[in-house]
């Protein structure tokens, strides 16, 4: 999940019910949020790469009527930019957070994923020159303690230190993928960005998945868990942040990064027993702390 890369921050607000824009954002929170239960549930039986497959595959059809809408857009020098986006907003951070989800509780990807806001900050400062500020960068400074305070955590006696590296790596791509899409797509309407980078994404995965697609039959729950994650959790969800967006501007539907992890962790421990460690809970109020900080800023 990281749709709000993809977004282009002058979008404008536009009226509607005002009790419909909180339900939907929650309605997301808790969508986006499941995502990290459903590939704990389903990375097990079926590898991160042939998950992803699935995931990419399913999200992109939901996303098709979009694409097509806005084809004449899509000139063909755009798409080396599509595919560099695509690698790099979906395709290896979705296979690094399935990858983390066998070896991680699902609020250790979530909690790691929140860092995909601070690191598009971050890459827009050293690569972009744009201006970060002394409260963005303290507020840096606090979102990577919350990382190192994760990494130190154990699970059932286990270290989690690979499973959040994967994490971080993957909010990293994301950071990447939101100012090279923010500076090279910004004439390409949102939704057909989302769909064709899924779209090539899919297309880059699949000849790894079928070279290790797993030799045991898949069980029912692993597929049906596959099905909602890219279905709901990537092309739904994607629709819906689009449909924000257009309502609110980009700078307020972000508000869902706040309940991505409190939805994940809550999921998880109602659905699958997982613990919420007191590790994850300093670390994810330091990483949400540093982004509320990190929005306030006027940079």
């Amino acid at each position: 999940m990281s749709a709000p890369s993809l977004v282009r921050s002058s979008s404008p607000a536009l009226p509607t019910a005002a009790w419909l824009n909180p339900v939907e954002l929650g309605v997301l929170g808790a969508m986006w949020g499941s995502s990290f239960m459903l590939m704990r549930v389903s990375a097990k039986d079926f590898g991160p790469l042939p998950l992803v497959a699935v995931r990419l595959t399913l999200g992109a059809l939901v996303l098709v009527p979009l694409l097509w809408r806005a084809r004449a857009a899509l000139t063909r020098r755009l798409w080396p930019m599509i595919a560099l986006v695509g690698a790099l907003n979906a395709a290896v951070p979705f296979a690094l957070f399935a990858w983390a989800a066998q070896r991680a509780p699902a609020g250790v990807g979530a909690i790691s994923n929140s860092m995909s806001v601070l690191f598009t900050a971050l890459v827009a400062y050293f690569f972009f020159g744009e201006r970060i500020g002394a409260r963005r960068a303290v507020s840096l400074l606090i979102g990577f303690a919350g990382v190192v305070v994760l990494a130190s955590g154990k699970v059932a006696g286990a270290s989690l230190g690979w499973a959040v590296a994967a994490g971080v790596s993957a909010a990293f791509m994301y950071g990447v993928a939101a100012n090279l899409a923010r500076r090279h797509l910004g004439g390409v309407p949102a939704g057909a960005t989302a769909a064709s980078t899924l779209s090539v994404a899919a297309v880059m995965v699949w000849p790894f998945a079928l070279a290790t697609w797993p030799q045991a039959p898949i069980p029912g729950v692993s597929w049906l868990a596959a099905s909602v994650l890219g279905v709901f959790g990537t092309g739904i969800g994607y629709v819906m942040f689009y449909r924000l967006i257009q309502r609110l501007g980009a700078a307020r539907a972000a508000v869902v990064t706040y309940l991505v992890p409190l939805f994940a962790v809550a999921w998880a421990w109602l659905l699958l027993s997982e613990p919420l460690t007191p590790t994850m809970a300093v670390a994810g109020l330091l990483i949400l702390g540093s982004i509320a900080l990190g929005r306030r800023s006027p940079a």
